[in-house]
């Protein structure tokens, strides 16, 4: 069942005239009118989807037929070989990861995972980690340097699971020590935001060398309804929070945090899922290229270098 969003529904109802009038055209002659009406679909689908608001492009991002990790593991990789557990509690299948190739390059990749149901979503935690998720990931980073594996991590997280058993277990600790492993790893990491990239939920996997961002993605410290609830005491407001926050692809490129804005197919990945996938592996293959001629050393330090450029801030003199 297709999953239609409030700003498609104009498409969506010229696309039932035209399969109507197609089960018509064996009785009647209507090819000049089918052929004006998908090229009235075409325009209108170009218009749609390039004055899309900040809150419609989060709408996107949420689609439930988009791709996930997974299927870009699946179909963007080869000699994908799934990886389990953290070695200290379980494993957490709201994070992936594992051994694979892309073209000529052995890498790890681990990203979040989130389900197509009701009960492959309960399965995943609707791809809230918890923090053996956190741990698993920091272990196949840590294999990645010891077998001097490149990191590619795909981010597509509501954030991390808030619940008392995930504090208990240290949430906050397992997020900070993968940041801190990260940022030292001198082997090049590529970070994907493919999806939903939600706070700290997000980052427990984001430093990378090269930051790339789905053109209909979004990434920032707080999701758009969280930030209207605590603004505006009410969710009502999400549209204006998105705006406020400028969490969409260009933004962030502008702000220095997105190196490289990933294209999407018109409509979205989900549209055309097996060119998303060839515009992945694309991407991906160009980027390591890349990277992995640099000198380890300066490999860190231009890292270290990246993340603390970030921000914006004014140093005021002390009063005496």
């Amino acid at each position: 069942m297709s999953y239609i969003l409030d700003f498609e529904k104009p498409i969506v109802e010229l696309e039932k005239k035209v399969a109507e009038m197609r089960a018509l055209a064996g009785t009647l002659d209507l090819d000049e009118q089918i052929a004006d009406l998908e090229r009235r679909i075409e325009e209108l689908r170009s218009e749609i989807y390039s004055k899309l608001t900040r809150w419609q492009r989060v709408q996107l991002a949420r689609h439930p037929q988009r791709p996930y990790t997974l299927d870009y593991l699946s179909h963007a990789f080869e000699d994908f070989v799934e990886l389990h557990g953290d070695r200290c509690f379980r494993d957490d299948p709201a994070i992936v990861g594992g051994l694979a190739r892309i073209g000529e390059h052995k890498v790890v990749a681990v990203g979040h995972q989130k389900g197509r149901d009701t009960k492959s979503n309960l399965y995943r935690n609707f791809g809230m980690p918890n923090p053996e998720g956190y741990r698993k990931a920091r272990r196949l980073f840590e294999l990645a340097e010891r077998f001097n594996r490149p990191v590619i991590t795909f981010l597509d997280t509501p954030g991390a699971f808030p619940g008392i058993e995930a504090e208990e277990r240290g949430q906050a600790e397992a997020i900070a020590r993968n940041l801190f492993v990260m940022a030292r790893l001198r082997v090049p990491i590529i970070v994907v935001i493919i999806g939903e990239g939600a706070s700290g939920g997000a980052l427990g996997i984001g430093v990378g060398d090269r930051i790339l961002m789905l053109e209909n993605a979004w990434y920032s410290v707080i999701a758009p309804e969280s930030c209207s609830s605590i603004l505006w005491r009410s969710w009502d407001y999400k549209e204006q929070a998105a705006e406020a926050l400028q969490l969409c692809a260009q933004d962030l490129v502008r702000h220095g945090i997105v190196d490289r804005v990933v294209p999407e197919p018109i409509g979205g990945a989900h549209r055309d899922p097996e060119a998303m996938f060839q515009t992945m592996r694309q991407v991906l293959l160009e980027e390591l290229g890349q990277l992995q001629g640099m000198d380890p050393d300066e490999r860190v330090r231009r890292r270290h270098a990246k993340f603390a450029r970030m921000g914006a801030w004014e140093e005021l003199p002390l009063q005496q």
